[in-house]
């Protein structure tokens, strides 16, 4: 079978070469996208006279006929066209003849391949804001229902200060508001098009690239055609934000998989994101949020991949290139796959409340506050300190905590202690206590949870 590009060559291609070198078996991903690019450029052709009017309807209309076929999963693909550029190409010129061929004209694989992943990456990053926003909607619903209930608060997975389990869960909200401001904002950089750079010099031919990327959706086009054909920043760049996007959700994983052990009994999560044994009965295993956290790896892995690959490259196209399409679309529909997961996952998720509660009557996470009382009465905050580590030392040898210590107790420690301690240490009122701006009190609970409607509304309405 002769290649489109083999004038120039007296040997057919090495059956283990062709094989090697040839993406179609994951750039055929990218048909919509060359059909869409192709449509463009032919249009453009036309518009700027370098091919006749007739010779741009046949074209399109076999375009149109090669889009349906992609559609409907009727498209057949093979490796001797070596990419998916080549293989709609020939079809082209199998359906409406040689006039195929001018298809082509004043472009290369390599403005081509560049132009594709453009337009990918535009259509998911949109995809994953939404999905992101679906998973804060999850979050925001838990928080809502959950601003008085108190669940133990962690430093070091050891409990450090009780807190409002809608304030745990809404500092997840703002780490994916961040990711979805990043993911925002670098649609800046993926709506630059490259289609026209030619294979790095540009083309002898009077194209207008301006238009062929205002028909593509694009905001501007790349001042330097050996930076268009070359530029895979776009790429990394969503790696780059896909692996943070996806080490949050590790984490709030990690958390699932805590909170719904024996150990913990906080949540527990809808039979329908569970398993069970095959040989223990009573089991009910968290293996979707292991698995969301198991498949981090692999979008890191993506990223550096894809970096390492980049790193001794000269200008401009090179055939290293090629492997930056396997990790963007592992990443692409790992973080696709995990994000509509996670949502459901979060919505459907049973809150133990007492659980919870007890939790907190059964540790020292209200320590803190008994200092607070101190030096509220005079005491420097360090001799405070001091003071309180005494106690729970005192406590913990009497196998008690600090609400279940005698007011004749507390006097051996300090004459200032009075019964209005044993308020302070409510949990209610630690919780209650902290009311700076961002902090776990209900009140700025209940602040925070509006200005995240509000974050939340204001997108909705600019992507209507």
């Amino acid at each position: 079978m002769s290649k489109l590009w083999g004038g120039r060559f007296t040997k057919e291609t090495n059956k283990l070469v062709e094989e090697f070198t040839a993406s179609i078996s994951f750039d055929q991903k990218l048909a919509l996208e060359d059909v869409e690019g192709s449509l463009a450029h032919v249009q453009m052709l036309g518009e700027c006279g370098i091919i006749p009017h007739e010779d741009v309807q046949k074209i399109k209309a076999g375009l149109h006929l090669i889009k349906e076929k992609i559609e409907a999963g009727t498209m057949n693909y093979t490796v001797e066209h070596e990419d998916i550029h080549m293989n709609i190409e020939k079809q082209l010129i199998d359906l409406i003849g040689p006039v195929g061929g001018k298809l082509h004209t004043g472009r290369s694989r390599n403005d081509q391949v560049a132009t594709d992943m453009h337009l990918y990456l535009n259509r998911k990053t949109k995809e994953m804001i939404h999905l992101v926003e679906a998973v804060q909607h999850a979050l925001l619903n838990q928080a809502k229902e959950n601003v008085e209930t108190i669940i133990p608060g962690y430093t070091h997975l050891q409990r450090a200060q009780p807190v409002s389990f809608a304030h745990h869960l809404l500092a997840y909200f703002w780490m994916f508001e961040r990711d979805k401001e990043r993911l925002q904002d670098s649609l800046k950089r993926v709506n630059w098009s490259p289609l026209g750079a030619g294979a790095l010099a540009g083309t002898t031919f009077p194209i207008n690239r301006e238009r062929s990327a205002e028909l593509l959706g694009f905001e501007t086009v790349y001042p330097n055609s050996m930076d268009a054909v070359s530029d895979r920043d776009f790429i990394v760049e969503f790696l780059s934000i896909a692996s943070l996007l996806m080490t949050h959700i590790s984490r709030f994983s990690e958390e699932l998989v805590i909170w719904s052990s024996q150990e913990f009994q906080f949540i527990e999560l809808d039979d329908s994101f569970c398993t069970g044994s095959s040989i223990m009965p009573q089991k009910k295993n968290p293996d979707v949020p292991e698995l969301l956290r198991a498949k981090t790896g692999r979008v890191y892995g993506n990223l550096i991949g894809l970096l390492t690959v980049l790193k001794g490259l000269p200008l401009a196209y090179n055939k290293d290139m090629q492997e930056d399409k396997e990790g963007m679309f592992d990443t692409a529909e790992t973080l696709e796959g995990s994000l509509q997961l996670l949502a459901p996952m979060i919505d459907t998720m049973v809150v133990k409340k007492e659980v919870m509660r007890k939790a907190v009557n059964q540790d020292f996470s209200n320590a803190t506050d008994i200092a607070d009382y101190l030096v509220t009465k005079g005491v420097a905050f360090r001799d405070a300190h001091e003071i309180i580590g005494k106690i729970v030392l005192f406590a913990i040898g009497e196998g008690k905590y600090l609400l279940d210590l005698t007011m004749e107790q507390y006097k051996q420690f300090s004459p200032l202690f009075e019964e209005d301690i044993y308020t302070v240490l409510s949990p209610e009122h630690v919780v209650g206590a902290r009311k700076s701006y961002g902090g776990t009190a209900p009140t700025q609970v209940m602040d925070q949870i509006k200005l995240a409607n509000q974050r939340l509304l204001k997108q909705e309405i600019r992507h209507i």
